[in-house]
């Protein structure tokens, strides 16, 4: 449809069942096949660093902000993953797939719809033991049932950034999914890691992912714990961390429940510098986009005053260049992630 405001003229796909009820795509004219395929062009040129490391599973669309809303693609090896979030753009689906040939050699595509089971688009169904490489790591990726599309890349450069820190240290890796932060620290020469996740399943992952890379078992604990209760626990015993990772899920869905997902990082925040030796790091994150990074950096400032610790933002960042963001849409910029030094009251 096209959307007139003021002196802005646009065409757009409505949905009566989103909470957005108009995507717009384009100023110029009614989406088409060879207009899809430009904007998938784009995406490709501008994962070309991606590209140039061993580095094997990235975004290739994200949404918004490669100008097509409502649609993600993650390329994992020779297998891509389509992902639409709303009935409107699914019918997008077979440009877009048509543009994914004409720069990747592909074996498969699989479509996750919401609200659907994953099917097969074209091509062969992916191996439940894909394996993929990140920066030099090898990582199990279920395209089919994992979380996601199969793995979380937003955090692939957050996770090399941290990585040195770890070298000689403890490190607790709290909310540790399937294991990412905990690899990087345990190749980096960590000296003892203790990965906490509240599911079974994503831990066993995480073993399998730390087996395929051949990392010295003695090194690595795997408990099955909420995090928030993992936290509180380790803060009563006394144990003390050189490294805490924080990488929560989402805390909010919608602005109603903003309030309380900032108080919740302070909680956690709080929780976590209890188990940090004075002058080790917490490198803490937040997926909620909900919550802008100046409130999650006065979640982080209360959490240390509650604390009686000092916090230095050493690095801070957020999106890979595979999430990128619309200037006019800063929304997008969802994810948060700081590693700060943490040190006694003066």
């Amino acid at each position: 449809m096209r959307v007139r405001c003021g002196g802005f003229s646009g065409y757009g796909l409505w949905d009566a069942d989103s909470s957005i009820a108009i995507r717009l795509f384009s100023r110029h004219g009614v989406p088409d096949a060879p207009w899809v395929a430009g904007r998938v062009e784009e995406a490709w040129a501008l994962r070309s660093s991606i590209r140039g490391t061993p580095t094997t599973a990235y975004r290739w669309v994200y949404g918004e902000g490669d100008g097509l809303p409502g649609v993600v693609v993650d390329l994992y090896g020779e297998f891509a993953v389509i992902e639409t979030f709303v009935e409107s753009v699914d019918a997008l689906v077979p440009w877009v797939a048509d543009a994914l040939h004409a720069h990747a050699r592909l074996q498969g595509i699989v479509w996750r719809r919401r609200g659907a089971d994953p099917s097969m688009y074209w091509g062969r169904r992916p191996p439940t033991d894909l394996v993929v490489e990140e920066h030099g790591l090898l990582f199990h990726a279920d395209l089919w049932a994992g979380q996601k599309t199969g793995l979380f890349h937003d955090q692939r450069e957050n996770r090399r950034a941290l990585a040195p820190f770890c070298h000689g240290q403890s490190v607790l890796d709290c909310f540790s999914y399937t294991g990412g932060f905990a690899l990087y620290a345990a190749r980096a020469g960590a000296s003892a890691i203790l990965a906490v996740d509240r599911s079974r399943e994503a831990l066993q992952a995480a073993q399998r992912n730390f087996d395929l890379n051949e990392m010295d078992a003695e090194r690595q604990t795997w408990n099955v714990e909420d995090g928030f209760e993992a936290l509180e626990r380790l803060a009563r015993e006394g144990r003390r961390f050189g490294v805490v990772v924080l990488d929560p899920p989402s805390l909010a869905r919608d602005k109603e429940s903003r309030p309380g997902a900032e108080r919740a990082y302070v909680r956690l925040n709080r929780m976590a510098l209890a188990c940090v030796e004075p002058g080790g790091l917490l490198a803490s994150a937040s997926c909620t986009s909900q919550v802008s990074p100046e409130a999650f950096r006065d979640a982080l400032a209360e959490a240390a005053r509650l604390a009686g610790r000092r916090l230095q933002i050493v690095h801070e960042a957020g999106q890979p260049v595979d999430h990128p963001v619309p200037a006019c849409f800063p929304e997008g910029r969802y994810l948060k992630f700081v590693i700060a030094r943490v040190l006694l009251l003066a």
